[in-house]
């Protein structure tokens, strides 16, 4: 029981004046509590609630594995029912999820990857991704998946305000997944994807960008490029942003990460000829004095057209490289002249550290161009996404030019 006194001051009931209005309101504070167990006459017993907190390892509580149902509406019958309780303990399990899905080391060493929107998340399960945990905010959001295929996932419902909160994108879709990561033997890519595609390779080196490593890869699945193969050192292709740049990409066409150049060479066709995306050459050098954007779309180095390539050298040889090899030898040529064969690859280099001395090597070996876009005077340069964008789209018309006339 509780005397509360509003609008009277403790001075004023001490000092006991007359004309001083005091309004008492007494109030009970009582706790509302629910019944655990229910005892019946009969001896029978049901409990209603648990009776302690959640000690699952993931906290739980509305753990909404498909059995073996045959009928969806009744499906979505129980899972409406399910959805009803609150949503606390789903709401710890997403921040937990979310907060270290976004990490690196988490998805190396847990295997797992974050993906957020339908379109996303319908592209991985058609593609043959295994999702392990899914948030959703609402039974609409559910409803728009295929939910034939998230049979063993764990369904938790939690508030759209959460989504928001811990949301990358500006206007949230209120449906969130934890996959395990995938490799691109595991994955099916769509049929149409393979029809189209040419006898073109993609290989990043040193692409630490996300939103450039994400359009490079939405840029070889719209050209129909047959896979993306990336360095070690190239930012992780499961990162949200390139996720959100590469629009679905990643589940179109096979994309190899991590890899070293000894391992390079065994992805590709035996045939194959490898040239490099160079920023060192112009079609005309201009007049004048000359700074480092004059001579690149990417980083500047003053290389003229007939001039060949020479490292930069960190070490006191001047004939050889570190390793005591000679520079390599690979001549240029403008992208729109005749460059794309049969079985081509094609490197596209970071915008900080340029081309390696392994991927000119092997453009050496395979015969292959150091490719240049011709740039108007003025301009310093083009970003590593907008030039592989453009190599490989004439790329695809040089070779489909090629296929045409041998089925002449």
């Amino acid at each position: 029981m509780a005397a509360l006194v509003r609008g009277v001051s403790r001075g004023s009931l001490a000092s006991g004046r007359p004309g001083v209005a005091v309004h008492v309101r007494r109030a009970v504070r009582a706790l509302r509590r629910q019944p655990v167990k229910v005892l019946y006459p009969d001896g029978r017993s049901e409990t209603l609630i648990r009776t302690g907190p959640c000690k699952s390892k993931y906290l739980l509580c509305m753990n909404m594995s498909f059995q073996a149902i045959d009928h969806w509406p009744t499906k979505i019958h129980v899972l409406r029912r399910k959805c009803s309780c609150e949503c606390n303990c789903n709401a710890v399990v997403f921040r937990r999820l979310v907060s270290v899905a976004r990490s690196r080391t988490f998805r190396e060493q847990q295997g797992k990857i974050l993906l957020e929107g339908r379109r996303l998340i319908c592209d991985a399960l058609a593609a043959g991704a295994v999702p392990h945990t899914l948030f959703f905010s609402s039974m609409q959001r559910l409803r728009e998946l295929p939910l034939d295929r998230l049979r063993r996932a764990s369904l938790l419902r939690v508030q759209f305000e959460e989504i928001k909160i811990w949301s990358d994108l500006v206007a949230p879709q209120g449906v969130i997944g934890i996959f395990s990561r995938p490799s691109p033997s595991q994955l099916t890519y769509p049929e149409d994807q393979q029809s189209q595609a040419v006898p073109l390779s993609l290989i990043c080196d040193n692409i630490r960008d996300p939103g450039n490593l994400g359009t490079i890869l939405r840029c070889a699945a719209a050209a129909g490029c047959e896979r993306v193969l990336l360095t070690k050192g190239c930012v992780d292709i499961w990162e949200p942003k390139v996720l959100r740049a590469a629009m679905g990409a990643h589940f179109r066409l096979p994309v190899t990460p991590s890899l070293s150049w000894d391992d390079i060479p065994r992805l590709l066709p035996s045939s194959v000829t490898v040239h490099v995306a160079d920023s060192a050459v112009r079609e005309t050098p201009p007049r004048g004095a000359l700074k480092p954007g004059d001579l690149g779309w990417i980083s500047g180095r003053n290389v003229d057209k007939n001039q060949r390539f020479d490292e930069d050298r960190d070490s006191d040889s001047e004939g050889s490289g570190a390793d005591g090899r000679s520079p390599p030898r690979v001549g240029p040529r403008p992208y729109h002249q005749s460059w794309a064969q049969v079985s081509t690859a094609l490197v596209i280099g970071g915008e900080t550290h340029g081309l390696s001395l392994e991927s000119l090597r092997l453009a050496e070996e395979t015969s292959g161009r150091r490719l240049f876009v011709p740039l108007a005077n003025g301009v310093e340069s083009l970003n590593s996404a907008m030039a592989a964008g453009i190599l490989a789209f004439e790329g695809r018309r040089q070779l489909l030019k090629v296929l045409e006339r041998r089925k002449r």
